[in-house]
């Protein structure tokens, strides 16, 4: 079987996915979006795993923590944020969360990395006092959490924002950036700290952080020796990382990990010229068969309350480093897709239309632009995912697949408009591989063409050139 991205079924949105590797399955925790939701978060806590030997076979093992386990919301009128998970020196597995804006971070635990957890706590200090209610206080969001190797306990937290009606709510906080606190063993009591690790922009960020300082989505990993911190910058569409010998402090800028739309990755910084449409984006790191992934999020549907899990391969520098990391189609399959077999529009890494792109947290015009949406409502697994709204100059963009002769390839479509739907292996059209003619009339409808593409591993991207608009369902290399 083979893996795509998003690596988990099209009717499922999980941002902000953590993995772990517990036994032989690798499993991911993350926040729960609902599809054409309006809120970021709005579902209860599930997980999600897969056995090591098989990245394509992911089996949900069910609701994990609901919104109203915690004492603070016991109406569940709070939504649960992005959480992390760690297995703690009792061997028992702590899974720490924060609610919105509530500022307090929550612990719960479990005797099973994707059984039921129970509430066991808030991130207290001593005497009692809950973190985050004391005067002068960081403000805790996005918990990070590490168990190290000499068993000792390191939570890390923060972010920035300039929303007013957030700020407002921050009465006697402070957001001053990436912070630090260790935990005694019982997981939930603060031993010292907090400590500022990641000063905001705002606040004297260091200079190697420039241009891609700390926001949110704090992640850290113990990898070899050293400490690697992953979050998300001030662009919000990438996720950098920062490396240390210790796990609370002098930490120095690593590079970008990741970008939404592969901005930073050939000198390009244009938002209005990304490879894919921007929004927010967290995740973490995890070795799996040899190789380093970074686990993230895109965006559906033209906002940021629909958000998918994916995954990218990374390449260590000779300095033990990372590269940047290309968005693709294949994420976790280890190797290009076959160059043969149906494939939906659902897995396209790259989308655009003939204006660019834009960022889904800020205003554009919906209509020219193309999204990846489903026909069906949330939770419905029979839904089909698809490219919506294509019109003149939209493309699509599918990384990557192996050939090894030339072929037919057959397009499935619906909408209302006459034209042609240009394929080629770059994504400037220079050259094409086919010209499929079609005619859409409201019906889903199959046209073929013949696919000319040279021997070895391509991308293939596809342009709808044409009146009205075309609704891409997917297509298949014969």
């Amino acid at each position: 079987m083979q893996a795509f991205n998003p690596y988990l079924p099209s009717w499922e949105y999980i941002p902000d996915g953590e993995p772990y590797i517990f036994g032989d399955r690798v499993y991911v925790y993350g926040s729960h979006d609902k599809f054409n939701a309006k809120l970021f978060c709005v579902k209860d806590y599930v997980c999600w795993s897969a056995p090591l030997s098989d990245l394509s076979d992911w089996t949900c093992s069910g609701v994990i923590y609901r919104k109203n386990q915690d004492p603070m919301n016991r109406l569940g009128l709070r939504i649960l944020f992005a959480p992390d998970v760690a297995k703690g020196p009792d061997g028992r597995y702590y899974l720490y969360y924060a609610y919105d804006f509530l500022g307090v971070i929550g612990v719960a635990v479990c005797d099973r990395p994707d059984g039921e957890y129970t509430f066991c706590g808030h991130v207290h200090y001593p005497d009692g006092t809950v973190w985050g209610r004391k005067k002068g206080d960081e403000f805790p969001f996005d918990p990070g959490v590490l168990v190290d190797d000499d068993g000792r306990v390191w939570l890390y937290s923060g972010f920035e924002t300039h929303v007013p009606a957030i700020m407002s709510r921050f009465r006697g906080h402070k957001s001053s950036g990436g912070v630090v606190l260790e935990l005694e063993q019982d997981m939930v009591t603060v031993r010292s700290g907090p400590k500022l690790l990641f000063p905001l922009k705002t606040n004297h960020a260091p200079e190697d952080f420039k241009g891609h300082e700390f926001f949110e989505a704090s992640s850290i990993r113990k990898i070899d020796v050293r400490y690697v911190f992953v979050y998300s910058s001030t662009n919000n569409h990438e996720l950098c990382y920062a490396v240390s010998d210790r796990p609370d402090g002098e930490y120095r800028f690593g590079g970008t990990l990741v970008d939404q739309g592969d901005l930073y990755l050939h000198g390009n910084t244009d938002e209005q010229h990304a490879a894919n449409y921007l929004g927010n984006t967290h995740g973490g790191m995890v070795e799996l068969n040899g190789d380093w992934y970074i686990f993230y999020h895109r965006q559906t549907n033209q906002h940021s309350y629909s958000r998918q899990a994916c995954a990218e391969r990374l390449v260590r520098t000779p300095d033990g480093g990372f590269k940047q990391a290309e968005v693709t189609s294949c994420g976790l399959n280890g190797g290009p897709l076959a160059g043969r077999g149906n494939y939906s529009a659902g897995i396209a890494c790259n989308l655009w239309s003939r204006e660019g792109t834009a960022r889904y947290d800020r205003k554009f015009e919906k209509k020219l632009h193309p999204y990846i949406t489903q026909s069906g409502r949330d939770g419905d697994r029979h839904s089909v995912q698809y490219v919506a709204n294509m019109r003149d100059g939209s493309v699509a963009g599918f990384k990557y697949f192996s050939f090894d002769a030339e072929k037919e390839i057959r397009v499935s479509a619906c909408g209302r408009g006459t034209g042609t739907v240009e394929v080629s292996v770059a994504p400037d059209f220079k050259v094409l591989s086919a010209g499929i003619h079609v005619e859409l009339s409201g019906g889903r409808k199959s046209f073929t063409g013949t696919l000319s593409v040279p021997d070895g591993t391509w991308p293939l991207y596809f342009r709808y050139r044409g009146s009205g608009h075309m609704d891409f369902y997917g297509f298949e290399i014969l």
